[in-house]
C-alpha cells in the first residue's frame, strides 16, 4: 500500500537534526542542545481510608530553573556565545523544531535564559575533530507550543 507524502508527514516522528535556536529574537546556530524538560511534581497523599481508596495523587507544576546544554563549532572571529556570557541579563528564547520544509512545527519556549558557563573544546594534537564550544545555561517558563 502506497503512503501518501501529507499522511507519512502525520505519521512519522520528525528528524531531530533540523532545528533552529533563536534569542531575544536573534537567529543562533547551534550543533545540539539538550537538557529542555518541562515537568510535573507529585505529591502524594494518604489519609485514613487509603487502604481502600488507595492513595490520591495531586500534580502541579514548579516553575524553576534547569540546565540546558548548547553546543556550538567555534568559527574564527565570532565571538557571540562569549559576549552572551557576559550579558547579565534574563532573556527569552525558542528551538524550533522543523519539518522537511524547514517550516517550525513544534517549539520549546523559554520565558527566562541566563547562561551559567562556557566549556572550551579538547584540545588534541593526535586527532582532527571539529572544535565545539558547549555553553549550559539555566531556564525557566519552559513551554511547549504546536506551530502548525
Amino acid at each position: 500500500m502506497v503512503i501518501s507524502v501529507e499522511q507519512q508527514a502525520t505519521s512519522y516522528p520528525l528528524p531531530a537534526y533540523n532545528f533552529r535556536v533563536s534569542r531575544a529574537g536573534q537567529t543562533m546556530r547551534f550543533a545540539k542542545v539538550s537538557g529542555l524538560q518541562r515537568e510535573h511534581k507529585v505529591l502524594t497523599y494518604r489519609d485514613g481510608l487509603s487502604f481502600l481508596d488507595g492513595e490520591l495523587i495531586a500534580r502541579y507544576h514548579l516553575d524553576q530553573y534547569v540546565s540546558v546544554t548548547l553546543e556550538q563549532g567555534v568559527v574564527q572571529g565570532d565571538s557571540s556565545l562569549h559576549v552572551w556570557l557576559d550579558d547579565s541579563e534574563t532573556r527569552p528564547m525558542e528551538v524550533q523544531l522543523c519539518n522537511s520544509k524547514g517550516v517550525p512545527v513544534l517549539a520549546w519556549r523559554m520565558a527566562r535564559t541566563i547562561p551559567i558557563k562556557i566549556t572550551a573544546p579538547s584540545f588534541d594534537a593526535k586527532s582532527n575533530e571539529v572544535a565545539i564550544d558547549v555553553m549550559e545555561i539555566k531556564a525557566a517558563g519552559i513551554s511547549i507550543v504546536s506551530l502548525t
